[in-house]
């Protein structure tokens, strides 16, 4: 499967994450796991509705989540942050 960073995702990942080093580990971890084992239970993976309907997300820390569209073979990531942050 292949990934792909959206613009906003990247601004995302700078703002939110990248300073903590912890955090980034655990994303890298978590999309690793997605990769791999798509279905695993820890990712916590589900459907969106509303305004998101269309997107997924996963599940990085209790709080943390990924939205990403899934094409294919091409997960595409739009958007890392706190749960606020990213349903907003």
């Amino acid at each position: 499967m292949k990934v792909l960073y959206h613009n906003d995702f990247e601004k995302s990942l700078k703002k939110r994450i990248l300073s903590n080093f912890q955090l980034y580990h655990k994303f890298k971890s978590r999309l690793s796991l997605k990769l791999s084992e798509p279905g695993n239970s820890l990712l916590k993976d589900h459907k969106l509705s509303g305004k998101k309907s269309g997107f997924r997300a996963f599940s990085v820390t209790g709080d943390i989540r990924v939205i990403y569209k899934l094409e294919r073979e091409i997960i595409t990531l739009y958007d890392i942050g706190t749960h606020i942050q990213v349903y907003k």
